[in-house]
């Protein structure tokens, strides 16, 4: 599963990918700004909640 978008007014591009390792599923959203090379990355065990993060940062 992999999402990327960007925002509408900012030019952010904002990802999410689902990785996996020997405990289980890690959901990876992040948020990044390449004209200023800044980005910001939040990891989550529960797709809800790295689907919610995602939306929230789209809005």
């Amino acid at each position: 599963m992999e999402k990327f978008k960007k925002h509408s007014t900012k030019k952010w591009e904002i990802s999410i990918i689902e990785l996996e390792d020997s405990l289980g599923k890690k959901y990876k959203v992040t948020r990044c700004l390449p004209e200023l090379s800044v980005a910001e990355t939040k990891v989550f065990r529960s797709k809800t909640a790295a689907l919610k993060q995602f939306n929230l940062w789209i809005k």
